[in-house]
């Protein structure tokens, strides 16, 4: 992924990420939502995401900021309605929005078009139509997809953008701006793309902290893809049941 320094090169980099998003999305939405193998395969991360965190998930200090990653930055269900209000506030991003919150804005859509192309190679390499995604079909369509790269990227980025939002929560200004657009974002019709923003907020907020939370999602995720490149058992990185 780039790293650009100039606000205009952001705009830039915004509008070309914000299209490469709506291009993935294309493929990824049906006129009823996900199109079923990647609803599928959306719900089959979701749990596994779910089972790998369930400590975390389980603490009262870090609850909220993972609910936010497994529902918020993956999740089974249509972002659309967020992205598209993203497209809509694009002349206002480039207007007046500060350049460290377009940095955040600019890595988050980085991270959700190269999720977006993992989910679509993953999909390429599951024989036949897809009807029920598995630990063991999924960890053979995953090596095939011969991508560790971009996984090993990916997970790096979840961290970055963690350690951003981190440090944005804390700037109270921000977050006092934040919660008095609650509701002017949904007047406007911009209520996903807002509800999104104030939840990471929140959450982030809530920890106090988001070091030991990032460091440990890295840790498990990454202990998750190295199973899975070296062929190991699913009981050893999946749950229990397999699903």
């Amino acid at each position: 992924m780039t790293h650009v320094d100039d606000r205009a090169g952001l705009a830039a980099g915004i509008k070309e990420w914000m299209t490469r998003c709506r291009s993935g999305r294309q493929r990824i939405i049906g006129e009823t939502g996900l199109r079923p193998a990647f609803a599928a395969l959306a719900r089959w991360q979701a749990t596994r995401l779910a089972w790998t965190h369930r400590k975390l998930a389980a603490s009262p200090r870090y609850a909220p900021a993972t609910a936010f990653f497994l529902t918020d930055l993956y999740g089974d269900r249509d972002y659309g309605p967020r992205d598209e209000g993203l497209e809509r506030i694009y002349p206002v991003i480039v207007r007046i929005m500060p350049r460290g919150a377009m940095e955040s804005v600019l890595l988050a859509l980085q991270l959700h078009a190269l999720t977006q192309s993992l989910d679509i190679a993953l999909i390429g390499q599951l024989p036949g139509p897809v009807r029920e995604i598995n630990a063991e079909n999924y960890a053979e369509a995953y090596r095939l997809s011969d991508n560790a790269p971009k996984r090993r990227l990916q997970i790096e980025m979840v961290a970055r953008i963690g350690r951003q939002l981190d440090q944005v929560v804390h700037r109270n200004f921000i977050y006092r701006m934040v919660k008095l657009a609650h509701g002017p974002a949904h007047m406007a019709g911009l209520g996903d793309l807002h509800d999104f923003i104030e939840r990471g907020f929140t959450a982030f907020r809530h920890m106090d902290g988001a070091d030991a939370f990032i460091e440990n999602v890295v840790s498990a995720e990454t202990k998750v893809m190295e199973s899975i490149l070296a062929g190991a058992p699913p009981a050893l990185w999946a749950h229990p049941k397999g699903i």
